[in-house]
C-alpha cells in the first residue's frame, strides 16, 4: 500500500531539518508553526520513525533515521520539481519554482525590478531570490539550490556556463569633497596616494586589488566592509575612496551625502555582468525564459555599462 504523505509535508520536514527550529521553518516557508508541527507528527506516525530529537531549549535535532530520511526527501522534492518543469516545457507554459541568485554588490539595483516584471508576465512561476557573494553563488549552483545566478564573470569554473549581458568599466568612488572629486578621470597611481575603503567580498576584492598590483602600487586600505551600502556611506563621509563597476542611478550615499563616480584611466579589464548556469540549464523553460526576459529588460534600461558585444 502506498504511503500516505504529501510533498508539502516533505517540504516542511526538510525546512525544519535545515533550520533546526519549527519557528524558523515557519518563517521560511510562510506557514504557521502548528501546521508544520502537525506535518512532522504525521510523517513520523506514517513511517514509524522518530525523525527529530526534541530539546526544549535547543530546538529540534535530526535523528540518524531523520538524516537519512531528509536526504531521500530532498531527492523526492527535486524529482517532483523536475516533473513540474517537464510539464511546463511540454505544454509551453512557464511555470513552477525558480530559484534566482544574485551577487550582493548589485542585487538592490537590478534584481527586484527584473523579478517584478518577470513575475507579472509569468504568474505561474514561483520565484525565490538569494543574495550571496560569488563563492556562495557557485556553491549553490553546484548543489542545485539555485537555478541561475546574475553575477560577474569572476572565476567561473568550467562545469558552469557564463552568459554575458553587459560590460562594465571601473569607477573610483569618492566623496563630493574628496581632493579628486572634480577630476574627469583618475589613474590607479593617483588613487594609491589616498586612503581606500575596500569592498571586501570573496573574489571581488581580489579583482579590485589586482588593478593596483598591475600598476605596481599598493593601496592604503584603512577600512573594509562586505556591504555595498556601508562602503558608499563610508566613502561619502570621507573615510577614503573605493572602487565599483556598477554606478547606481543616484549619486548619493544611503545617508544622503554626495558621491562622485570617476572613470579609471588605462586599459583595465572591465567586469562583465551576466548569468551563470549549469551546462544545459537553458533547456529548462523557466530558466531560459527568465534569462531572455532579464536580458531584454537590462537592454531596454541601457544600464549598467554597455552591451557585452561592444567594447568600452
Amino acid at each position: 500500500m502506498a504511503s500516505r504523505f504529501t510533498l508539502r509535508q516533505l517540504e516542511y520536514f526538510v525546512s525544519v531539518g535545515e533550520q533546526g527550529s519549527i519557528a524558523q521553518a515557519s518563517a521560511m516557508v510562510n506557514v504557521s508553526s502548528p501546521s508544520i508541527s502537525a506535518a512532522i507528527t504525521q510523517l513520523e506516525a506514517e513511517f514509524g520513525l522518530p525523525l527529530f530529537v526534541r530539546k526544549h531549549a535547543h530546538g529540534l535535532r535530526l535523528t540518524q533515521a531523520g538524516r537519512q530520511f531528509m536526504d531521500q526527501a530532498r531527492r523526492v522534492l527535486n524529482e517532483a520539481e523536475g516533473l513540474n518543469r517537464l510539464a511546463g516545457t511540454i505544454s509551453g507554459n512557464v511555470q513552477g519554482p525558480l530559484n534566482v541568485g544574485c551577487l550582493l554588490t548589485f542585487v538592490q539595483v537590478l534584481l527586484p525590478a527584473i523579478r517584478r516584471r518577470f513575475q507579472d508576465a509569468h504568474p505561474d512561476v514561483q520565484v525565490s531570490q538569494f543574495e550571496c557573494d560569488q563563492e556562495t553563488l557557485i556553491e549553490k549552483l553546484r548543489c542545485a539550490e539555485i537555478d541561475v545566478a546574475l553575477t560577474y564573470d569572476l572565476e567561473i569554473p568550467p562545469d558552469l556556463e557564463f552568459i554575458p549581458v553587459r560590460s562594465l568599466p571601473l569607477y573610483a568612488v569618492v566623496s563630493g569633497y574628496h581632493p579628486l572629486a572634480d577630476h574627469k578621470s583618475v589613474s590607479v597611481k593617483m588613487l594609491a596616494n589616498h586612503p581606500m575603503v575596500l569592498l571586501d567580498l570573496p573574489i571581488s576584492s581580489t579583482y579590485f586589488l589586482s588593478i593596483f598590483e598591475q600598476a605596481s602600487v599598493a593601496p592604503k586600505i584603512v577600512e573594509r566592509t562586505r556591504d555595498m551600502a556601508v562602503m558608499r556611506s563610508l566613502v561619502a563621509n570621507g573615510f577614503g575612496f573605493s572602487m565599483a563597476n556598477i554606478r547606481p542611478h543616484s549619486d548619493l550615499s544611503p545617508d544622503g551625502r554626495e558621491l562622485r563616480f570617476i572613470p579609471l584611466e588605462g586599459t583595465h579589464r572591465p567586469m562583465r555582468l551576466g548569468f551563470v548556469i549549469p551546462h544545459g540549464a537553458r533547456s529548462v523553460l523557466s530558466v531560459d525564459t527568465f534569462i531572455d526576459h532579464a536580458t531584454q529588460s537590462i537592454s531596454k534600461w541601457g544600464y549598467p555599462g554597455v552591451p557585452a558585444s561592444q567594447k568600452i
